[in-house]
């Protein structure tokens, strides 16, 4: 492949968080970024999870920690429970620790970034990778989507490695003579990835060399073919009406449709009303439009889906009122599907420890749902509106009055799940009052 390192992923002048375990992909990933600090001023850092899961995971922190020093790389690490994480959300361990993992990366990025100068976050997906998911998705079965691969670039993130080999990541390690640490479960057969890149793999190169570069390609062409399709079916989803129970769209529309452009509208449009927007869903969302019955209806995960004769009509369930204002006293309140915990204390050395984790400086805190006119602050970046950070977030509209909002004064001191607004953050050494949100089982409102 040579070398298919993607600096264009990135523009001179950005700054570009890596994530770094401290494995083989990973180093390498840091050391082209270092390449790119030199080649285009990228501001370059680090940040390592640590998922508390195996022995040598304190191993893996001091190594990188140590490397990064070495190397002036400021580094941002930080330590959850995975396998607590997992319990409490019905998720698989490897789930779990991946939805920690980006959680805390993207949270880091935003910290650290700026109006002007917003960090991307990069990490060390590399060809192996890539060809590991299409088989994946085929095996389990899947749509085209599915055998799209790995996007190169996800919002803030970033995968400048997609056309690297594993060979060619070893072999610049040893060229530059650039240390790293193995992780032990990488050869744990538990594991289906581990299967699929151990043996199955493996067999395929048998078969042909070069299969992990074909089935790379082929999932570059497929995505192509995919972003096509989703900009036809975009046409037709884009005529459906904003409603007041949801949204509506002609079903001739669908109708004349080829079936997977579609079904790619209805997937839109679904997404569009907040509801659950899986094959099944889209499938019988279509069912209806093409079907004879002018009344018929169908239930999807936060809402239904029916027919008003020529109109397709989406709906998202009644949700009870708001909850009531509560005052956050010592010990923990509920509130909606949030656990709010408020302990005195001094404030540490940072304030800040994520946005669900901080001190605040001590005050009469009411906790509420946002009022029309609340800003905030997060980090360096400008105050914005409650409102307009719930919208960015995609917060479906029927979900915004029940994020939490921690009222001190009139203003609002913290949003939850977005973190506090800085000039409410105590000062190191100080008085303070240490806030800890958690959701609660079956709560949906998460930042997205």
């Amino acid at each position: 492949m040579g070398d298919g390192f993607r600096f264009d992923l990135l523009p001179p002048g950005s700054g570009v968080l890596c994530a770094l375990s401290g494995g083989a992909d990973s180093m390498y990933l840091l050391c082209r970024l270092l390449e790119g600090r030199e080649r285009y001023g990228w501001t370059v850092c680090a940040a390592h999870f640590n998922h508390g899961l195996r022995p040598a995971a304190q191993r893996d922190e001091d190594f990188v920690r140590d490397w990064c020093g070495r190397q002036s790389v400021p580094l941002y690490a930080t330590r959850e429970n995975a396998e607590e994480y997992a319990f409490r959300n019905k998720l698989s361990v490897e789930e779990a620790g991946r939805v920690l993992r980006y959680r805390f990366l993207e949270e880091t990025a935003w910290e650290i970034g700026c109006a002007e100068h917003p960090f991307f976050v990069a990490t060390g997906h590399h060809a192996g990778d890539n060809a590991e998911t299409v088989l994946m998705n085929l095996i389990r079965g899947c749509g085209l989507n599915g055998l799209t691969g790995i996007p190169e670039r996800r919002g803030s993130v970033v995968r400048p490695m997609l056309n690297v080999t594993r060979r060619e990541i070893l072999d610049y390690l040893e060229e530059h003579a650039v240390p790293h640490v193995e992780d032990e479960t990488n050869t744990d057969p538990a594991y289906t990835r581990n299967k699929v890149r151990l043996q199955l793999l493996p067999l395929l190169e048998e078969l042909n060399p070069r299969a992990v570069e074909h089935l790379c390609a082929a999932a570059a062409r497929l995505g192509e073919d995919e972003a096509e399709l989703s900009r036809q079916a975009a046409r037709i989803s884009g005529q459906g009406l904003d409603v007041p129970e949801g949204v509506a769209v002609n079903v001739d529309l669908l109708r004349e449709a080829p079936r997977p452009i579609a079904l790619r509208a209805c997937g839109q449009l679904l997404e569009r009303a907040g509801l659950g927007a899986e094959a099944v869903h889209r499938e019988g969302m279509l069912a209806l439009a093409l079907g004879d019955n002018p009344s018929a209806s169908l239930d999807v995960p936060g809402g239904r889906v029916w027919r008003q004769y020529g109109l397709l009509a989406l709906s998202r369930s009644r949700e009870a009122a708001p909850p009531r204002p509560r005052e956050l006293v010592e010990g923990q309140i509920h509130w909606g599907s949030w656990a709010i915990g408020c302990t005195p204390a001094v404030c540490p050395e940072k304030a800040y420890i994520t946005a669900q984790n901080f001190y605040l400086k001590p005050h009469r805190y009411v906790v509420r749902s946002r009022h029309e006119g609340d800003r905030i602050t997060l980090g360096e970046r400008p105050a914005k509106t409650v409102k307009k950070l719930l919208i960015e977030a995609k917060i479906p509209a029927c979900r915004r009055e029940f994020i939490p909002v921690i009222d001190g004064g009139g203003q609002a001191a913290a949003l939850g799940g977005f973190g506090p607004d800085r000039h409410r953050l105590a000062r190191p050494g100080e008085p303070a009052l240490h806030i800890i949100l958690k959701m609660e089982e079956n709560g949906s409102c998460t930042r997205t």
